[in-house]
């Protein structure tokens, strides 16, 4: 059955990855980006998929976006929350924006997309939403006390909503990723890199596709018994 999908961050690594998966299930997709608007028309010549722009850290900026949305193409049934950003440093270096901003793009954005569609949702007895967590969410990392503590946030949010909207029809799970091939993973110096690598038991960097796969079943009419749960696809680099 389509049914419209909301993809935050959704232009660029993974969250083109789920978009394109999406589609191809035949849902009418929506990616949302924040800022770079000639990777968003290029994604949108790629995939014919729309890309609307605005910041999901800010509550009245997503509101009226998924309100526009639901105009335009129909209520969001699917929602995936993927945007994130890096501002890394250690404790005693880490200024308040660097915090902030993590944690307001991160993790307050959750709150602010799902506070837009999850009415509706429960309206139709119907939704399925999929949070990106990370596995420095879970195993924690240095320098990234904003990262973590965001990722980690994620997974409890995901396990409360999931509480509440079980018994309205809708799912809400997360995804950890390992380190996957991405732009952010790519600005990781190379010898750096390639100690990360090696604490991998697979012995590679995963995929955007293996993370899209794994969001593309939770969001599937097959998962409808599957809620509150995190996912890990890290290639055994934390078996949590």
């Amino acid at each position: 059955m389509s049914r419209v999908a909301l993809v935050t961050g959704g232009t660029r690594g993974i969250g083109e990855a789920v978009c394109t998966k999406l589609k191809l299930k035949g849902h009418v997709v929506v990616a949302n980006y924040g800022g770079n608007d000639q990777a968003a028309e290029a994604f949108t010549e790629r995939t014919d998929i729309p890309a609307v722009k605005f910041d999901v850290s800010d509550f009245e900026a997503t509101k009226a976006a998924v309100e526009q949305i639901s105009n335009d193409v129909g209520p969001v049934e699917i929602l995936v929350n993927n945007a994130g950003i890096t501002r890394d440093g250690t404790m005693h270096r880490m200024d308040f924006n660097q915090w902030n901003s993590v944690i307001q793009t991160n993790l307050s954005s959750c709150f602010n997309t799902c506070r837009a569609v999850i009415e509706g949702m429960r309206e139709r007895g119907f939704g399925r939403i999929v949070n990106v967590g990370s596995v420095n969410g879970q195993a924690g990392q240095y320098g990234q006390v904003n990262y973590a503590s965001a990722k980690s946030g994620i997974h409890g949010f995901t396990k409360a909503l999931a509480q509440e909207c079980a018994a309205k029809g809708i799912t809400v799970n997360a995804v950890a990723p390992g380190y996957v091939d991405t732009d952010m993973v790519r600005a990781v110096p190379p010898d750096v890199l390639e100690k990360i690598i090696a604490t991998i038991p697979v012995g590679r960097l995963g995929r955007p596709e293996d993370i899209a796969r794994t969001i593309e079943f939770l969001v599937s009419d097959n998962a409808d018994f599957i809620t509150g749960s995190t996912v890990s696809v890290n290639g055994g680099q934390h078996m949590y």
